[in-house]
This record gives structure tokens, C-alpha cells and sequence, in this order.
């Protein structure tokens, strides 16, 4: 476990967004964070002091789902409003709309290398959109119920998906078929996603579980019950050594995957949280949820031992080999009650010199995908309009005074 020296530290949070907090992503370059919510609008905050964040206005209902591509160029959002959006992070906001799905879109998915966009919708399929093309290529049904969640594997071989039918898919994005199949008879997942090396997945169980399954030899490897509510949404540390979940709970809890035990809990949310990611780098991750506010927290553990183990992910790409001890944890599967040789971390008990961010907002409206405008520019255009109209009428009046004389 890590010494206290290097346990996470809240280091600053954000306000700005009027509604829950639904999800959020870190840029790949640590300077920027998105943010999406139940306010409709998606948010752009940059780290450097007194930095404005840029606030983008296009969807008409909730947001529900932001990513980062990987070279950070591009914003995807998903929203209740039926839409998927991909938006360029800057002032301008430019943006371009995809439909198809014809029910809420739940969650937004890169893969690794940039080309393709997966999309999860109420509708109970999954689709897949090529982002050379901007165009829509084809949908996955085979799910009975809302698709909650669709990730990438990071060879982008495969995509995992979680839906309300109790079930997570394995699919094959070359031959577009469903070719593995796990089902639970209590809960359904929130949230599945691929570990780095892309041979287990983790999922965040409404049960409030968290499970974590070997893809190859389809097995369930760990199942922790640590949380006293659903489990919304969970991240991998790029080292796949730990696992972060966020809970209705109002905690976060860090979990040692291959010592398979929880050690810490994160307080410092009121209410439930409902989102959580790592860094790129795993130097940082953040939360948001129902008390409307992004949390920013620092952690050094396993900094050295991370890039060992990252350099070993990249190395084993051929995942037909038969299970590494690493790879997949404990050997067999067994439950993780919680421990007492836990720590616990509640930063409104500290004094910490918070910094705290509430930087002026700009306000970035979206009309189409080439024209996006500021607040400000349109107001500054109605101005000018209202004085052109003031001196066309001023003109008028004045020749018709001159007529009448």
C-alpha cells in the first residue's frame, strides 16, 4: 500500500455547471478537463491560473457522456437529445452532429488510435461512426434493453458493452458479432470498460459491485462488494494496478487489483458520484456528481512501478497467449469484502490550501458546423444592428421634415 506521503490529495475543484455533474475526461496532455451535466451544457476547464473555461450550448437536453480523442483535438459529447456531437476545444466551439440513434445516447468511446467513435444508446444498440469520414458505418443489436455503456478494447479488436438486460457483450469489430456473452442475475452494469493491457474487463454494478473478468478464458476474477450503493462508473489506473469507482454511496474507493483488496476511501462529495477518470498519466484523476462540483485529485502511488508495467502492456499485444499470472490477478475468483487496513481520506476534515476555481465562463453558442459565435460577439452584432435601424429611422424622419419645410 502506499505511504501516507503519497496517499491522494484533493488538490482543487471546479464550479460553474447549474446541474449534476454526469461525466468528464481529462485532455491527453493533463492541461484541460470536459465535463458534461444535466444542465445540457458541456464544459472546458484549463488548468493554468485564471484561465477562462468555456462553456459550449448546442444540446437540447442532458449530456451524458464526454471524451477526449487521443490527440485531444476533438470533444465528443452524447446526449438525451438523441445526438452524438464532436466538437473542436477552443473558442469557437465548431462542432458536427451525427444522428441515427433514435432514443437517448448514453456514453461516447474513441478508439486508441483516433479513427473510429462507439456510441451507446437507449435505443439497444451500439454504432460505430468513422471520424475520417464523419459517417456512420454500422450498429451491434443484440442487446434487449437500454445500452448504458460501449468501450474500445486498446487494440480496438473489440468493443465491451453493458445494458439494462442484466448482460455485457463482447463484440468483434470485424466481423461485427457478438462472441461472448456475461449475465448476472441480480444487477445490470453502469459501466464496463477494457484494463490497459485489453485482457479483462471491470464493471460498476447498480448492485453496488464491482467485478473485474479474464475476456480469454471467460472468468470472473475479483468481485468486490465495498460500496453501501450502485456503482456508477470506474476507471483503470494505466498501470492496471488499481481501479477507481465512483458510487451513489458519495465516496470513491481506490482498489489494489493484484493484491485484490480495497485501500482508500475518498470522501469530499455531497451525494451521489457519479464519474471518475484517471489521467493519461495516472499522476491525476477527478470526480463530479450530484452536488454539481469536478473534484481534482493528485496521487504519486506506483508512479515508478507504472511505467514498467506500461511498457509490459504494450509489449503483450498478442492476446490469443495463454492468461499471465499479471494479467489477470488472483487466479481464482473470490470475493473482497471490505478490510479494515483501509484508509480513509476526508479532505473537509483538513486544512488544505485549496485552489479553488470558479474562472470567468465564456458562454460558446453553436448554430451549425461552421458557425459558432460567443454570447458576447451577438450581442455586440444585435448592438450594431439596433444602431443601424436607430440611424435608417433617423434619416428618414429628418428628409420627411425636410420635404414638409
Amino acid at each position: 500500500m502506499a505511504s501516507a506521503t503519497e496517499d491522494p490529495v484533493l488538490e482543487r475543484y471546479f464550479k460553474g455547471h447549474k446541474a449534476a455533474i454526469t461525466s468528464l475526461d481529462l485532455s491527453p496532455n493533463g492541461k484541460q478537463l470536459a465535463t458534461a451535466s444535466w444542465d445540457t451544457f458541456l464544459m472546458l476547464w484549463n488548468f493554468k491560473p485564471h484561465a477562462r473555461a468555456y462553456r459550449y450550448v448546442g444540446h437540447k437536453d442532458v449530456v451524458t457522456s464526454v471524451q477526449f480523442s487521443p490527440h485531444g483535438n476533438l470533444l465528443a459529447s452524447a446526449s438525451r437529445d438523441r445526438t452524438v456531437r464532436l466538437w473542436i476545444p477552443d473558442k469557437r466551439g465548431k462542432f458536427s452532429e451525427f444522428k441515427a440513434h433514435t432514443a437517448p445516447v448514453r456514453s461516447v468511446d474513441f478508439s486508441a488510435d483516433g479513427q473510429f467513435l462507439a456510441t451507446a444508446s437507449e435505443d439497444k444498440s451500439i454504432k460505430v461512426w468513422s471520424m475520417y469520414r464523419q459517417r456512420f458505418l454500422y450498429s451491434l443489436y443484440r442487446h434487449t434493453h437500454w445500452v448504458r455503456c460501449a468501450k474500445f478494447s486498446p487494440d480496438g479488436r473489440l468493443i465491451v458493452s453493458c445494458s439494462e438486460d442484466k448482460t455485457i457483450k463482447i463484440w468483434d469489430t470485424t466481423n461485427k458479432q457478438c462472441v461472448n456473452n456475461f449475465s448476472d442475475s441480480v444487477g445490470f452494469a453502469n459501466f464496463v470498460d477494457f484494463n490497459p493491457s485489453g485482457t479483462c474487463i471491470a464493471s460498476a454494478g447498480s448492485d453496488q459491485t464491482v467485478k473485474v473478468w479474464d475476456v480469454r478464458v471467460n472468468k470472473l476474477l475479483q468481485h468486490y462488494q465495498v460500496h453501501s450503493g450502485g456503482v456508477n462508473c470506474i476507471s483503470f489506473h494505466p498501470s492496471g494496478n488499481y481501479l477507481i469507482t465512483a458510487s451513489s454511496d458519495g465516496t470513491l474507493k481506490i482498489l489494489d487489483l493484484l493484491e485484490g483488496r480495497l485501500i482508500y476511501t475518498l470522501q469530499g462529495h455531497t451525494g451521489p458520484v457519479f464519474t471518475v477518470s484517471f489521467s493519461k498519466g495516472g499522476e491525476l484523476f477527478a470526480s463530479g456528481g450530484a452536488d454539481t462540483q469536478v473534484l481534482l485529485w493528485r496521487t504519486n502511488f506506483d508512479e515508478l512501478h507504472c511505467k514498467g508495467l506500461t511498457k509490459r502492456n504494450l509489449k503483450r499485444l498478442h492476446f490469443d497467449s495463454p492468461p499471465h499470472l499479471l494479467d489477470i490477478y488472483p487466479r481464482t475468483p473470490h470475493p473482497h469484502e471490505e478490510k479494515v487496513e483501509t484508509v480513509e481520506i476526508n479532505p473537509k476534515l483538513e486544512v488544505i490550501d485549496l485552489q479553488i476555481s470558479t474562472p470567468p465562463v465564456m458562454d460558446i453558442l453553436s448554430f451549425d458546423s461552421t458557425t459558432t459565435v460567443s454570447i458576447l460577439e451577438q450581442r455586440l452584432t444585435l448592438t450594431e444592428d439596433k444602431l443601424k435601424d436607430c440611424l435608417e429611422n433617423q434619416q428618414k424622419l429628418f428628409s420627411a421634415v425636410q420635404q414638409k419645410s
